[in-house]
Formats: C-alpha cells, sequence, structure tokens
C-alpha cells in the first residue's frame, strides 16, 4: 500500500486508468539495470527514478569530460574525471532518497551478467558501442530478460523492446544478424544534436513504465526517429527464425 505522501507526490500517474495505485506500487518494486550513463542514459535515470522506480542499477566504467556535459544532463563542470555512475548515483540519491540506488563503476561484460540480469526485472542498453550492444542482447536472451534498446546519433534516433520472454519476440540480432550491418557511428564519431537524446530516452522510460504498470510494452517494433523532419517512422520486425542468438 502506499503512503499519503506517496499517492499525493504520484496521484498524476496514479489517476491514469490503466495504472491506477496498483501499478505504482509495481513501480515502487520494480528493479531496472541500467546500462551506459552518458547521454542516454542521464535521463533514463531521471525518468526512472522520478516516476518512483523502487531500484536502480547503474553501471559505466568511464569518467566524465568537458564534452560530455551539453548532453548528460546529470552532470557539471565539477564532475568532470570523476565516474559517470558514481556520480549519477549521487545526484539521483540527492533529489530521489526512496530510491535504492546501486552502482557498478566499471563496464557490463559477461561476467556480471548472471548475478544483476537474474536480480533485475527490465534492462535498459544506453550504451553507445555496437558491439556492447551485441553482448547485452545475447545476455538479456539468454537470461530472459527483457531488454530496451535506444540509440542515437546526428539527428537519428532508434528504439526498440525486446522482450525473450516472448517466444514471438524478434531481438537485436534479428534486426542486424552481423555487425557489418548494424549502425557503427556513434557520437564521438558522428557527433549529436543534444535534444534527440532526449526524445529517445523518453521513449526507453515509457517503454519500462508501459512494462511495469501495464505487465506490456511493443514487441518487434522497430522506432527512428528523424530530427530533420521531425517525424517517426516505424516498421514491424518478424523473428528470425534462423537467428543464432534468439531461436537456439
Amino acid at each position: 500500500m502506499l503512503t499519503q505522501q506517496e499517492q499525493l507526490k504520484f496521484s498524476r500517474q496514479i489517476m491514469l486508468n490503466k495504472v491506477g495505485e496498483q501499478g505504482q506500487i509495481a513501480l515502487t518494486k520494480a528493479k531496472v539495470l541500467i546500462i551506459g550513463l552518458g547521454g542516454l542514459g542521464n535521463p533514463v535515470a531521471l525518468y526512472l527514478a522520478a516516476m518512483g522506480v523502487g531500484k536502480l542499477t547503474l553501471v559505466d566504467g568511464d569518467n566524465i569530460e568537458v564534452s560530455n556535459l551539453p548532453r548528460q544532463i546529470l552532470f557539471s563542470e565539477n564532475d568532470v574525471t570523476t565516474n559517470k555512475a558514481d556520480t549519477a548515483a549521487e545526484k539521483l540519491q540527492h533529489q530521489y532518497p526512496e530510491c535504492d540506488i546501486e552502482v557498478i563503476d566499471e563496464m557490463f561484460d559477461a561476467d556480471l551478467a548472471e548475478f544483476y540480469l537474474t536480480n533485475n526485472d527490465i534492462v535498459v542498453d544506453c550504451t553507445d558501442n555496437i558491439n556492447s550492444r551485441y553482448l547485452i542482447n545475447q545476455l538479456c536472451v539468454h537470461y530472459k530478460v527483457p531488454l530496451v534498446i535506444g540509440a542515437a546519433t546526428g539527428f537519428d534516433g532508434q528504439h526498440l523492446f525486446v522482450n525473450p520472454q516472448d517466444k514471438n519476440s524478434a531481438c537485436y540480432h534479428c534486426l542486424y544478424p552481423s555487425s557489418e550491418k548494424a549502425p557503427a557511428n556513434n557520437c564521438q564519431t558522428a557527433g549529436i544534436a543534444s535534444p534527440i537524446l532526449a526524445i529517445v530516452a523518453g521513449m526507453q522510460a515509457l517503454s519500462v513504465f508501459n512494462y511495469v504498470t501495464l505487465g506490456t510494452s511493443p514487441t518487434n517494433l522497430l522506432s527512428l526517429f528523424d530530427g530533420i523532419t521531425m517525424r517517426w517512422q516505424q516498421f514491424n520486425l518478424q523473428k528470425n527464425k534462423h537467428c543464432e542468438v534468439c531461436s537456439q
């Protein structure tokens, strides 16, 4: 049961017909793993803490650089050279003390997967390199943990929800069977319009919100955003019956 203060604080979410008090209680019990605390991970973590998610685990081995500041909105110049996950946790804990926040100040790898994937309800991939994206997708499929993938470079954004618990759900490897076909650019190589990150991160946070409160979020739906034309395009995917990752 929610306290009176929680009912007041989250009243605008609770009044949603499809959410209600039970949906808000589900958020307070939810455990979310966020991998990457850069341009996507910053707003995702901020939104999830603000909406009342009970526990966040933040993973990032990188330190903050001055070139990060225009888009990594939790950080300031005083934070340069500090670890991203540690600093994000400190800022979020100050603003949302009721949120339980755990930090892993190293890069996510297979050694961390068994414990952290099996102890979280959903994973949000906010990384900015293709090798990490393939690895996280493979591990989430293996441990059957829902995964929200986001990417942004230049003026373009991408969003995909993968649910290995649904036998018909396509995975990232279905979309890009090899790294040669996957978009390899990132912010360092192609630049980024900062608001694109906020748009994609908002979609990622909404996927988590929907999955936790409604029990579902659309699978097999690739969403692409063009910041020049201000338009979304959506493509229906099909699970690859021969996928090396999710069809085993």
